[in-house]
């Protein structure tokens, strides 16, 4: 995908986006594969995704690294920051320079500086006027994202909204609250298989999720199966790494 020009990186990366809007679609595997893609079309080195949840409070369902999450996580925490701003307002946040934003949200500051973190843009997640939560896009460098990027980031963020909030499940208000709070729960096992594996499997936690994945989709399972059977322990995956390089390489 590294040689494609920039149009068709953007095409396919609505393709990607689109053929997850199915009717039994799985909704972590679409944010993960919006929040990958558009961090690398906009050549950001990380992102992550917020959802909030059946109270209305904002939870971390999806990122492109474990130092993304530790932000995204620490702002939460807080009750502060430009993603938190963004969810609030329903309009996009950019930072282009968060050492110097030293009055606004310091444990914000002082997380994302840690990661090597030094510009941050916030990309609601909206339709209809109704925000479900933010893309959240870090650069290692300072600097506004430009103009197209940022158009590129919402429009894929308004495709991924309106999977979520499709007309039919629209209509039913307490099927949306149940499908997003099934997101919410998928991205705790998730996590709790991560840790099996990375702890089993003398993995990192970023090939850990690379190897959940891959599992899932060889074998058209969705995430929250593959991470349950991991995390209960009825699923191992650690021989496969016996034939196989351990993952490490691009999600």
């Amino acid at each position: 995908m590294g040689t494609m020009s920039r149009e068709a990186r953007l095409n396919a990366a609505f393709v990607m986006v689109a053929d997850t809007l199915t009717a039994d679609y799985d909704v972590v595997d679409l944010l993960h594969t919006l929040v990958r893609e558009c961090t690398e079309i906009v050549d950001a080195q990380a992102g992550g995704l917020m959802l909030a949840d059946g109270n209305g409070q904002l939870q971390v369902v999806a990122s492109t690294s474990e130092r993304a999450d530790l932000v995204e996580v620490m702002q939460l925490a807080a009750g502060a920051g430009p993603c938190v701003d963004c969810f609030t307002s329903g309009r996009a946040v950019s930072v282009p320079d968060i050492q110097a934003s030293t009055e606004d949200w310091p444990d914000f500051r002082a997380a994302a500086l840690e990661q090597g973190f030094l510009s941050v843009h916030a990309t609601p997640m909206r339709l209809r006027g109704e925000i479900i939560g933010t893309m959240n896009l870090f650069r290692t460098s300072t600097g506004t994202l430009k103009r197209r990027d940022a158009a590129v980031a919402q429009a894929l963020a308004d495709v991924a909204t309106i999977g979520i909030l499709q007309e039919r499940i629209a209509a039913q208000s307490q099927l949306v609250t149940e499908q997003l709070q099934r997101a919410l729960d998928s991205r705790v096992l998730i996590e709790q298989a991560k840790g099996v594996l990375s702890h089993s499997g003398e993995l990192s936690m970023e090939d850990a999720f690379v190897l959940l994945r891959a599992h899932a989709r060889n074998n058209n399972l969705s995430l929250r199966v593959v991470a349950e059977g991991v995390a209960n322990r009825t699923l191992d995956l650690i021989p496969k790494l016996a034939n196989a390089a351990k993952p490490g390489a691009a999600r």
